[in-house]
């Protein structure tokens, strides 16, 4: 099923029908600007959580879904200006809107990822602000936090998983490892795709597994350099011809 869009005013959203089957439901007063801000859910009491990071990811239960909201947030120095607010440059380039392609893009071939919901844009004049909503992956973990028990098994399997992305063309810019996630069977997962993309094979990948390496050292410091050896070992050796389970 493709995805679909629904427009209301000055909001627009890109959704999964399989998903979210009728945008203007009444989960909040209106569909719009209250579906950006975490306090609006949290005061219809369907926050149950968060995550750690900027713009902290709010853990939702509405009805039978499970599911995980992360507004959009600047870092570094453009965060002095706005944290939140983005050049409007049209719809389809919007950081909801393309990162919800791009995500349902990786579902559909099998690989890894969150099942994307919903991609929620409104837009205030020549800026907009966005939001994306996913499907809760349960009983899992940041790799972060797993890296004081994790085995060279799992290591393997972490460079494993990388590698399968590499392969399908996937640079992702922000790999580290709190975006990689570990269930409680230890399937790797792989989260947080804004501002990746899909291209060719090239020095992108290294510089992925660099950054990483980075992050490793951070969450890590004594154990980063055979924490990443593990890795990349388990990245080598995956067969040409890996299935994508």
């Amino acid at each position: 099923m493709s995805l679909s869009t629904y427009h209301h005013r000055d909001a627009h959203i890109l959704y999964d029908p399989a998903r979210l089957a009728q945008p203007d439901l009444p989960i909040l007063p209106a569909f719009g600007e209250a579906w950006l801000d975490p306090d609006a859910w949290a005061e219809r009491g369907l926050v149950v959580g968060s995550a750690p990071g900027r713009g902290a990811s709010q853990f939702l239960a509405v009805d039978d879904h499970h599911w995980v909201l992360r507004p959009y947030r600047r870092g570094g120095m453009a965060a002095k200006v706005s944290q939140a607010d983005y050049l409007w440059t049209g719809l389809e380039r919007t950081r909801g809107f393309r990162e919800m392609r791009l995500t349902r893009a990786l579902f559909e071939q099998g690989l890894p990822v969150p099942a994307p919901v919903a991609a929620i844009v409104v837009r205030r004049g020549i800026t907009y602000r966005a939001a994306l909503i996913t499907e809760r992956l349960p009983k899992s973990q940041a790799l972060a936090e797993r890296l004081a028990s994790a085995s060279p098994r799992l290591l393997a399997d972490v460079g494993a998983t990388i590698r399968r992305f590499h392969d399908a063309g996937l640079d992702h810019v922000d790999l580290n490892a709190r975006n990689l996630l570990v269930s409680a069977d230890d399937k790797v997962w792989l989260i947080d795709f804004d501002r990746c993309r899909l291209r060719p094979e090239g020095a992108w990948r290294q510089r992925n597994l660099l950054r990483l390496k980075r992050s490793l050292l951070r969450f890590s410091p004594a154990n980063a350099e055979p924490f990443f050896t593990a890795l990349v070992d388990g990245y080598r050796n995956v067969p040409a011809d890996h299935d994508k389970v």
